[in-house]
């Protein structure tokens, strides 16, 4: 049985997409790579969701069977609102995986997470034979941190130790990221909360150093990572 007057088939992005004549020229790269009886894995971020309407125009066109594996919730709801096919990790490995950064360096180290999705983001580009970057330039940067701060993603009962632990570190600022549309602070798809933090200066071996906090689910850093950037 099908719902009547599904939510999920009148989804929207719920914002303005800004530098969107760039973005659409990287979405319609991205659609370029895909085949058919390919498992793709999908980041977040607006770039990500105007490439899935390219990608949806080019499966119903031409007749392709694939399966995408989304990152989080309101991707989820994209894929299903322009009749893409849904699967999990748990059932599939993705052929290739594409998403989105706020912060390309010249080395291809990342920030990520703006959206609050790191965690999902780095388990499928881990998990990916291949994986691509979609950016527009303003997201290229001399170097990590120069115009945002690094998401950390932290489970609620050891939000005050993970604060201290991070206090240790070369930081300028530690922000818990609060809602705009609710009393209290972001919740993410696990459950869990953001701190947003300001280095003086990141270091290559940042992630590992957060990472290895207890308490720490994940952080928005993607360093040494295997990535190709696309860019307009």
């Amino acid at each position: 049985m099908i719902w009547k007057n599904n939510i999920s088939d009148n989804f929207i992005w719920g914002q303005d997409i800004s530098n969107r004549e760039q973005k659409e020229i990287v979405a319609q790269k991205i659609a370029k790579l895909v085949h058919d009886n390919q498992t793709i894995g999908i980041g977040s971020g607006s770039t990500v969701f105007l490439a899935l309407k390219h990608i949806a125009q080019k499966v119903k066109e031409k007749e392709l069977t694939i399966k995408v594996i989304p990152t989080s919730y309101e991707i989820e709801l994209a894929c299903i609102s322009l009749g893409l096919t849904i699967t999990t990790l748990q059932q599939e490995r993705p052929d290739w995986y594409f998403d989105g950064a706020d912060e390309v360096d010249p080395h291809n180290n990342l920030i990520k997470g703006r959206g609050g999705a790191m965690f999902r983001e780095k388990l499928l580009l881990k998990s990916s034979n291949k994986n691509y970057i979609v950016v527009d330039k303003t997201k290229m940067v001399a170097h990590l941190g120069e115009k945002f701060k690094v998401p950390i993603e932290v489970i609620p009962e050891a939000i005050n130790y993970v604060h201290h632990s991070l206090s240790k570190m070369d930081i300028i600022t530690i922000d818990l990221r609060m809602a705009t549309k609710k009393d209290g602070p972001v919740i993410t798809e696990n459950g869990n909360f953001i701190l947003d933090v300001k280095f003086k200066k990141i270091k290559s071996t940042y992630e590992e150093n957060i990472k290895n906090i207890v308490g720490v689910v994940a952080s928005g850093l993607f360093q040494n990572y295997n990535i190709s950037i696309i860019r307009p």
